[in-house]
């Protein structure tokens, strides 16, 4: 029988069996459609995606392959990923109810939606819930043994990099990027220079809101029956993608700023520069040494933490803080350097340690904190302001180049587990 006889014998035979005796029919005749090394495909599984697929397909207004060809590139998707999460589970790779919730939350929240309000809407379009947070588990376990696969594939060379610098595509990777929020006060090119002038009184009262703290988007959505806005977010763009009365502004404004009223034959306008990302990148960076003591089977935490306080005082009486460092730090990595972890960028640390290092005053020592690694203490030998627009451009040329082979690379291992993989299909 083949799998198509298969589904449409058992979507059937569901459809016309009724009370207990359908339940046991229906057991019956869900069928084995295809054996994947140590894993089975059910027909009720392959039908169950197949409808999932429809319901997605028809509620974008998109056409339907035809059915053979849905079923046969659905067969093979299940292979794929039964392959996929067979190995997650031999190399142990686990989803958290807490990773789980994180993730239904904020594809809840690209709906513009609460977690509660997504339930039911699924629900009131016959979709379960249940069965949508099970899918997202899988595809969550597929990227974690895809990535663990196929970032080892890729090896990207620093000449790699210089080409793709100097390519047109790499160049744009150094222009900043411009988020614009625009609102347009429409005026006839004809109006009365009194009835302007009004309006850009109007205008003025609003901006002087905005400087004064109230959100553009806020202040802008007010409107009287004289005054009506249009216009809205740009989006991120490139300078040479603004239109020429936004890019003769932007680069003049910091982010955040609202420009003075803008008169054109359109109307009067404020531009205001939401976000920028790109362009000089000025980073606040901090030089740091600590001691790192960790709790162990013959050392409590307490006890961890009444040493970290005492080597602290001796630091502070005029011990060499390097030579502590060296005689009881348990950092291997910096130890040996006197407790030196060089130049730090925000975000670099743990967030226990960069509240301590923020809140240090340069040349002193912190009081013992205590992070995942065990307990601290910190000295901050310098702060200084860092351009990191260089070191910025190539990690984005990198990542630019690390996804591009990622595809490519995806597309090769895919095939390869898909060759070495036992598929009978019945």
């Amino acid at each position: 029988m083949t799998i198509k006889s298969v589904l449409l014998a058992a979507g059937l035979a569901t459809s016309l069996l009724l009370g207990a005796s359908a339940q046991a029919q229906t057991q019956m005749l869900d069928q084995v459609v295809a054996i994947v090394d140590d894993d089975v495909i059910m027909a009720s599984e392959l039908r169950e995606r197949i409808q999932s697929i429809t319901q997605t397909l028809q509620s974008r207004g998109m056409d339907l392959p035809a059915e053979d060809v849905l079923i046969r590139e659905t067969l093979d998707r299940l292979i794929l990923e039964s392959i996929q999460l067979q190995m997650g589970n031999r190399v142990g790779a686990r989803i958290s109810d807490a990773q789980l919730n994180a993730a239904m939350e904020r594809i809840a929240a690209q709906n513009r939606m609460s977690l509660d309000q997504f339930r039911v809407m699924l629900e009131r379009e016959g979709q379960s819930y249940a069965t949508m947070r099970e899918q997202i588990r899988r595809e969550m376990v597929i990227q974690r043994v895809q990535s663990g696969n196929v970032n080892q594939r890729i090896q990207i060379s620093e000449q790699e990099v210089r080409n793709f610098l100097a390519s047109s595509e790499g160049q744009k990777l150094s222009q900043p990027e411009y988020r614009i929020q625009h609102a347009l006060l429409p005026l006839s090119p004809d109006v009365p220079d009194s009835e302007a002038e009004a309006a850009r009184s109007y205008l003025q009262g609003l901006l002087r809101r905005i400087r004064g703290g109230e959100a553009f988007d806020r202040v802008i959505s007010t409107s009287t029956d004289r005054y009506q806005f249009s216009g809205g977010d740009l989006g991120w763009r490139k300078l040479e993608d603004l239109p020429s009365l936004f890019s003769d502004i932007a680069p003049g404004l910091e982010e955040g700023a609202t420009s003075d009223p803008i008169r054109s034959p359109s109307g009067w306008h404020l531009v205001h520069l939401a976000e920028m990302q790109g362009g000089n990148q000025m980073v606040n960076q901090t030089r740091v040494r600590h001691i790192l003591v960790r709790p162990s089977e013959i050392m409590t935490s307490e006890q961890a933490r009444a040493l970290v306080a005492s080597l602290k005082e001796r630091a502070e009486a005029g011990e060499d803080f390097a030579a502590l460092a060296r005689e009881y730090s348990e950092d291997i990595g910096s130890a040996a350097e006197g407790g030196d972890l060089g130049w730090t960028n925000p975000g670099q640390m743990v967030p226990e340690f960069e509240a301590a290092m923020a809140s240090t005053p340069v040349g002193e020592l912190s009081d013992p904190v205590q992070s995942q690694f065990g307990w601290h203490v910190l000295e901050v030998v310098d702060r200084r302001e860092q351009d990191m627009t260089r070191e910025a451009i190539r990690a984005r040329a990198t990542e630019a180049l690390h996804q591009r082979k990622y595809e490519e690379e995806l597309d090769a291992w895919l095939r390869k587990i898909r060759d070495e993989a036992y598929v009978d299909i019945k």
